[in-house]
């Protein structure tokens, strides 16, 4: 089995790199943080003219007709800009809910505690009867609270096609956080030297490193397979690279990382609200334990 991206799906997410860098760059980030939640429509139909919703459709419904493993391509890249949005929803959603494939509908799900853009959808799949506004953690993500959520272990789930691209854009922020990290260290200096070159500061840069190549194979392997085994334990790799990536890259910058103007924060805050979204941590563990 060969899990490396062709040269086609290595021009697709370069395709979707240049846009998001076009019009989701640091300022347009900054932005969407000063405008608390506020979804920009003219990039999600941007989004939905360059396919990223209707990629899995047939062509002849007016897809791009790829398949799982080209989604997960694009939503590590989605991931890694910080975009914002219900995305993984209005993918699924495509074919299903007119004008989700083309980026004139914004569709979110309550499947759970927590209800992501309840007030920017168009339509929201699940009752979401009662739902009360939250403070989000994520400056990005606005969130609803459920009135009653599924008791402990019994967690409503999205699907296992929601939780992979889920675990991708994890890898996706994971991998930019590693990539901040490292760059960082090579500029900062102190006492003379760049702190990169400082054993504690190498540790945490390659222990951020492993984590994220070990998660890419495990979400690249389980788009190819579709196992839902395998996409528990993709899922469960990729929070962890997310949110203990964040951490260390937060430590490699120091208190300038917890500053405002800084973006590792951002990418720890979405990453926390990413792993709570779907099934819990513990409800992977006993599938893959099962399997095992």
């Amino acid at each position: 089995m060969d899990l490396r991206p062709t040269e086609d799906q290595q021009a697709l997410r370069r395709g979707l790199r240049e846009l998001l860098d076009r019009r989701f760059g640091r300022e347009a980030l900054r932005a969407a943080v000063d405008a608390g939640g506020v979804l920009d429509r003219a990039l999600w139909r941007e989004l939905g003219a360059a396919g990223f919703f209707a990629l899995r459709l047939p062509e002849d419904a007016g897809g791009v007709g790829l398949g799982l493993p080209e989604a997960v391509l694009l939503f590590e890249e989605a991931g890694r800009a910080l975009l914002p949005g219900p995305l993984v929803a209005t993918h699924l959603a495509a074919g299903e809910v007119p004008g989700a494939a083309e980026g004139e509908t914004v569709v979110t799900r309550a499947d759970g505690e927590l209800v992501e853009w309840l007030d920017a959808a168009d339509v929201v799949l699940g009752p979401a009867g009662g739902a009360v506004r939250i403070r989000s953690v994520d400056p990005l993500t606005p969130l609803h609270r459920l009135p009653s959520a599924a008791p402990p272990g019994e967690e409503a789930s999205p699907g296992d096609e929601a939780s992979l691209l889920t675990a991708a854009e994890q890898l996706g922020s994971a991998g930019r956080t590693t990539e901040l990290a490292v760059s960082y260290a090579r500029t900062r200096e102190q006492f003379g030297r760049p702190i990169g070159a400082f054993q504690a500061v190498k540790h945490l840069c390659a222990r951020m490193l492993v984590r994220t190549e070990l998660a890419r194979a495990a979400v690249y392997a389980a788009a190819v397979t579709a196992d839902p085994v395998e996409i528990a334990g993709a899922r469960l790799l990729a929070d962890e690279a997310a949110v203990d990536g964040a951490r260390d890259c937060l430590q490699v910058y120091g208190g300038m990382g917890f500053t405002w103007e800084a973006d590792v924060h951002l990418h720890l805050k979405r990453a926390w609200v990413r792993a709570g979204r779907g099934p819990s941590g513990a409800a992977a563990e006993e599938l893959v334990a099962a399997r095992l």
